[in-house]
């Protein structure tokens, strides 16, 4: 028998855990800390070996260093309630651009691959002496629900939109890779965000000496962009599964003592029943969910509006705005202090919102 969580905000606290189950293969773009704790964060691999050195195969006649680099960006997770938004780029010497990537090792859109066979390439990426790992290097932005949301709920014109979020990722990626590391990426991919004649001429004049296409279904058309794809996809996939576990680890220590299962919260999508299941069954009637919630999205907000959510009176007087928009969006705090400052700062009101 299922029961529902009696105390959302709780579910939520105590010390995060140090390291990810060691059941799950993680990739190095997960920092489970960060991603537990809220945040938004990048990760570079480290630069591919054969293109930190030129080639000695014998008989060639121009190394990796002196071949030019293509790149690609996509993203996974822009929908959905639950979980961080990942955008990634892939990049590798053009001459390998369809041979490694289409003919050796199969990459395409990962939504028309299995969850198996994006895993195994994930993998391959990741282990030494791979021709994937060898030649190709990637990078990651991990954009956290908690970051989603405080930029879309800015007052006024201070919202900063998904779009423009979406776009500033794609820049840090591009920049990182690009300027930061001085690699040779003269052609750029990228699946499009909204009209792809606009985000591309934005994205010229930020990068004029780069050849950048941007398309729709271009995880399909480009290699390099179905590699992305795939780097984003799983990135995005474990992201969510990690945070799954350690809320369910959390519940059950607070429910040890009764026979109760937690909700799964299925694949994070508001048109998911059993996403939505979870977020009916662990609401906190003040605070809501914790850092893997997008609070910004209309399900969430139309929930707490007429699913039990409470009103708070907040204390006049002085510009609390601050501390209390700490309160609305940092449920995972976790002390002493915090429960006391909660107690201070908010108390409930008798008018329910029904």
């Amino acid at each position: 028998m299922e029961a529902d969580n009696q105390n959302g905000c709780d579910l939520f606290q105590g010390s995060l855990s140090t390291s990810a189950p060691t059941s799950l293969f993680v990739p190095p773009s997960i920092d489970y800390s960060k991603l537990l704790s809220g945040e938004s964060y990048s990760y570079f691999s480290s630069c591919p070996p054969l293109l930190a050195t030129a080639s000695s195969t014998a008989g060639e006649t121009e190394s990796f260093q002196d071949d030019y680099l293509v790149l690609g960006v996509d993203e996974a997770g822009r929908g959905p309630v639950l979980g961080p938004m990942v955008y990634s780029a892939f990049y590798l010497p053009r001459r390998l651009h369809h041979s490694l990537l289409s003919k050796e090792y199969s990459f395409n859109d990962s939504k028309v691959l299995t969850p198996g066979v994006r895993m195994n390439l994930m993998r391959l990426l990741c282990t030494p002496r791979n021709p994937l790992f060898e030649h190709c290097g990637w990078a990651a932005k991990l954009l956290s629900a908690r970051d989603i949301s405080s930029g879309m709920m800015r007052p006024g014109a201070g919202s900063y939109n998904l779009n423009a979020q979406a776009m500033d990722a794609t820049v840090e990626l591009i920049r990182g890779i690009v300027e930061e590391r001085s690699l040779n990426v003269r052609e750029v991919y990228i699946d499009t965000v909204g009209n792809p004649a606009t985000y591309q001429q934005r994205l010229e004049k930020i990068f004029p000496s780069l050849k950048i296409t941007v398309a729709k279904k271009a995880d399909s058309l480009y290699p390099c962009v179905s590699a992305a794809s795939v780097v984003a996809k799983v990135t995005r996939d474990i992201s969510l599964e990690l945070c799954h576990e350690e809320v369910a680890r959390r519940w059950n220590t607070q429910n040890s003592s009764q026979e109760v299962t937690m909700h799964t919260w299925g694949s994070g999508y508001p048109s998911d029943s059993k996403c939505v299941t979870w977020l009916r069954t662990n609401m906190d009637p003040i605070f809501g969910w914790g850092n893997e919630c997008r609070f910004s999205w209309g399900t969430v907000k139309e929930m707490l509006e007429s699913k039990g959510g409470s009103k708070v009176d907040w204390p006049g007087g002085g510009d609390m705005s601050q501390l209390k928009d700490f309160l609305l969006t940092n449920a995972g705090a976790g002390t002493k202090s915090y429960y006391e400052l909660r107690e201070w700062y908010g108390s409930r009101s008798t008018d329910i919102l029904l």
